[in-house]
């Protein structure tokens, strides 16, 4: 989510008029550095991380955000298969309880979260990126972001 108006302590009922619209956003971590420093912040910050995109789509053009499929492929390959339906909270409760603890501004990017299908949980065995990958990540009727994954040795 784009956040289109500042806003806090915003009720569930008034979150969409704080939205300006929805991005892809792709939440790459190093889960090496994560499960080794046992916390997200370092092995989610590497430069190259968290690409969105490729545009915004407005709220009105997006129809119903709680119910969109959302897809992940590496390399052709389907990772990830969901739909906004299945996400623990809506877009709408996830603005109202953010606001109860910060201001949300104006551009403030909110990330959602990740459905299933991530590499480290899959079953025999994980399929972690490698350089060269081709990840994309195609949210219905919002767009379809790629990109390719490269070694921070290469950046």
């Amino acid at each position: 989510m784009i956040i289109g108006e500042r806003g806090k302590d915003i009720a569930v009922k008034d979150a969409e008029d704080h939205i300006f619209g929805y991005t892809c956003f792709n939440d790459v971590s190093a889960r090496d550095i994560q499960f080794k420093d046992k916390q997200w912040t370092r092995g989610k910050s590497f430069d190259t991380f968290a690409p969105i995109g490729p545009y915004i789509t407005t709220t009105d053009q997006v129809g119903d955000p709680t119910n969109l499929w959302i897809r992940t492929r590496v390399n052709g390959e389907p990772r990830q298969n969901s739909s906004t339906r299945n996400m623990v909270f809506s877009v709408y409760r996830i603005v109202h309880e953010l606001s109860r603890v910060m201001t949300l501004e104006p551009y403030d990017i909110i990330a959602t979260g990740t459905p299933a299908g991530v590499a480290f949980a899959m079953k025999p065995k994980p399929k972690f990126l490698s350089p060269g990958d081709m990840v994309e990540i195609e949210i219905e009727n919002i767009g379809k972001l790629r990109n390719k994954i490269i070694s921070n040795m290469d950046t």
